[in-house]
């Protein structure tokens, strides 16, 4: 967990959820930075570590970094967590992977 500190207030923890209805709605918070997206797959990064999601037709219908909270609409297939600490590479080394 993350501790957010504001101005003039208490301190607010910031928590990782997944929260998926059907297999077509997912609620993801904690959530840091978009690393990728298209229509098969989309990559977060969240408090715990990147996050893949596979599936197709995948949108993000909300993204709002400020509130640590992305939405994805579509047909999900699968979700695979990694560790931040691995080393990713360059982003040329990561077209061409």
């Amino acid at each position: 967990m993350d501790r957010i500190l504001t101005e003039g207030s208490a301190s607010r923890i910031r928590t990782h959820s997944v929260h998926i209805e059907g297999r077509e709605l997912m609620s993801v918070s904690g959530v840091k930075d978009v690393d990728c997206f298209n229509e098969t797959e989309i990559e977060l990064v969240t408090d715990v570590g990147a996050l893949r999601i596979e599936g197709s037709g995948l949108h993000m219908t909300k993204l709002s970094l400020d509130d640590a909270q992305v939405i994805v609409e579509g047909e999900i297939y699968a979700l695979e967590y990694t560790d931040t600490q691995e080393q990713r590479g360059s982003l040329f080394s990561r077209m061409f992977r």
